[in-house]
C-alpha cells in the first residue's frame, strides 16, 4: 500500500483526553485543538518521510520499514520505535504505543493505543 500525499486532518476523537494522558503541557493541549495539522508522507519503497505542519511549526522525521527509529511523540519527547507494514497496515510501535494507519477509500484512518489512552484520527487526501 502506498501512503504518498498530503492529509488533511478532519476527525479526531479523544484528543484533549490523550494530549494529557501523554504529559502534553496546557498549552499544547489548547493549542492543538484549535488547529488540524496537514500531515505528508512521501513513500520510496521501505523508506519514508513523515512531515506534520502546523501554524506554529513543522515536524520531519524519516524511518525504514523494519528498522528502529527515533521520532518526537505530541509533547516533543523523542522516542524510539519500529515500523512495519502488515496487511495494507502502517503500523508503528513503540514501548508505551502503538499506532496504525490504514488507508480506508479516499481517507486514512489512526488509531494510536497507549498505555494511557485510544486516539483516533481520521485524514482525507488532498493529493498524492
Amino acid at each position: 500500500m502506498d501512503f504518498s500525499g498530503t492529509w488533511e486532518v478532519y476527525y479526531e476523537e479523544n484528543l484533549e483526553e490523550f494530549l494529557k494522558a501523554v504529559g502534553a503541557p496546557e498549552m499544547i493541549v489548547k493549542m492543538r485543538k484549535e488547529f488540524k495539522p496537514r500531515i505528508i508522507i512521501e513513500q520510496n519503497g521501505k523508506d519514508f518521510s513523515y512531515t506534520i505542519k502546523t501554524p506554529v511549526g513543522n515536524n520531519t522525521y524519516t524511518f525504514t520499514l523494519g528498522k528502529e527509529s527515533e521520532i518526537a511523540g505530541p509533547t516533543g519527547r523523542k522516542y524510539k520505535c519500529k515500523f512495519r507494514e502488515e496487511n495494507g497496515k502502517l503500523i508503528s510501535q513503540s514501548e508505551k504505543m502503538t499506532s496504525v494507519r490504514e488507508i480506508i477509500g479516499e481517507d486514512m484512518v489512526e488509531v494510536i493505543l497507549s498505555v494511557f489512552y485510544c486516539y483516533i484520527i481520521d485524514m482525507f487526501l488532498i493529493n498524492s
